[in-house]
């Protein structure tokens, strides 16, 4: 990955420096520094709070899409970053500049003074001041971890809380069972403000209906009050307003029909009448997000696929859940033209790994899994034999470059390639070359 001395790098590397010795999932340490810095959230354009487990970025990049559309000025934050910080704070429409950056980290580590914070919660902090110093029309804040005790629940009134789907992820801070995380990602309902729930497994969606009802938030359910669906190469989407027909989703797979709907059901809860039906079609069909099912056609990654005549994605999903919607997209994929797959995984060690392989189960596809730079990185081998559990049989090659190399050095007809897993891989690739680095 290039490395480029940036004026705020130092800074990060500080900030990194100040994380407390013990995690207790609590709002105090972001709150206080909130109030030092003369609480800028309350000093923001209304905010779309978004929480849930998987399609949070895509959903975000929706909204995005469409409020720029609109003609709104919009700040956005998102984690994790694939290549640069940057690449998290988003001012009215455009990536932080570096200096600009230095200058607010400056600042919030002056008014941090030395004392323990993660380092989520103290860049938080930093997107939070810059928001509040830049004209906007609208906030689009997504959730890093939880929701709950996450750096950014720190809105009183949100003008709507989104919650995605919810699945089984960092259970070593939410709890082993889907009930107890949908309760994690229900801490961003707010008394009285209206709430946009995509499609549940039973359990998460009683949790989030019951948390609504005591808080009196108007509650918009996935499937209930509001459908998204493909019709004749359209995106259909019903209300109790009516049927709209948009273009399709600018976004492949059928998850992503779901992501849009829930946007739109978002977009629509702002009551911003500069959010017409043209602005809502111009973002679902315009809308990007690097890392999911990201089709790289520029870049030194891209051009080796190229001279096999094979066609190169990148995808970041790394839990069961994003597995299960990878699977289908590869096997659409196949269907098309009879071509094979083969997938190159990397995971870091904590993840499921069984879970993600279990959706790969059955496939009919080649397994490679690689390393990469990342001090948490799973070694191959123990991906190698994760897979093996769930009846693959997975080659082995210590980094994305040699797992390309096995990948095109296949006979027969120029493969699928699909690199997966962690986003961390992902942006080791997209950071390979300047050209591929999200804007």
């Amino acid at each position: 990955m290039t490395d480029l001395l940036q004026a705020h790098d130092a800074a990060l590397e500080r900030l990194k420096a100040l994380h407390p010795t013990l995690i207790d999932l609590s709002l105090d340490r972001v709150r206080r520094l909130l109030e030092d810095l003369g609480r800028p959230q309350d000093r923001l354009a209304p905010v779309i709070h978004v929480a849930g487990t998987n399609g949070k970025g895509s959903t975000v990049a929706y909204l995005r899409a469409i409020a720029e559309a609109a003609g709104l000025r919009v700040h956005v934050l998102t984690s994790p970053h694939l290549v640069r910080f940057a690449e998290r704070i988003r001012l009215a429409g455009a990536l932080i500049e570096d200096q600009a950056l230095a200058d607010i980290l400056a600042r919030v580590e002056t008014a941090n003074a030395g004392r323990p914070i993660t380092f989520f919660e103290i860049t938080t902090a930093a997107a939070l001041l810059a928001f509040a110093e830049t004209p906007a029309d609208l906030c689009v804040v997504e959730v890093g971890l939880g929701g709950r005790f996450d750096a950014t629940n720190v809105f009183d009134a949100p003008a709507v809380s989104v919650i995605t789907p919810v699945d089984y992820d960092h259970l070593e801070f939410l709890g082993p069972d889907l009930a107890r995380i949908a309760g994690e990602k229900a801490g961003v309902i707010k008394a009285g403000r209206p709430v946009v729930c995509a499609r549940q497994e039973p359990d998460a969606c009683a949790v989030i209906a019951d948390q609504a009802d005591r808080l009196g938030a108007p509650l918009l359910l996935a499937g209930r009050d509001f459908d998204a669906y493909l019709q004749s190469g359209r995106l259909a989407f019903q209300d109790v307003s009516g049927l709209l027909d948009l273009p399709a989703p600018s976004l492949p797979g059928a998850h992503q029909v779901d992501n849009a709907g829930v946007a739109l059901a978002a977009a629509l809860a702002l009551a911003d009448p500069r959010v017409d039906v043209a602005a809502l079609g111009a973002g679902i069909s315009g809308a990007d997000w690097p890392a999911r099912m990201q089709r790289l056609t520029r870049g030194p990654f891209a051009e080796r696929a190229a001279r096999r005549g094979a066609d190169l994605w990148l995808d970041g999903g790394h839990n069961p859940h994003a597995a299960r919607a990878l699977a289908r997209m590869v096997d659409e994929m196949r269907a098309r033209d009879g071509r094979p797959a083969t997938l190159i995984v990397g995971l870091l060690k904590r993840k499921d790994a069984q879970g993600v392989f279990r959706a790969f189960a059955g496939l009919g596809v080649r397994l490679i899994v690689t390393g990469f730079a990342a001090e948490s990185a799973a070694p191959p081998e123990a991906l190698a034999a994760s897979a093996a559990v769930e009846g693959l049989a997975a080659e082995t090659a210590p980094s994305v470059a040699a797992a390309l190399d096995l990948a095109l050095g296949a006979l027969g007809p120029a493969p699928h390639v699909v690199i997966c897993g962690s986003l961390y891989l992902a942006g080791e690739v997209l950071g390979a070359s300047p050209e591929t680095w999200p804007r």
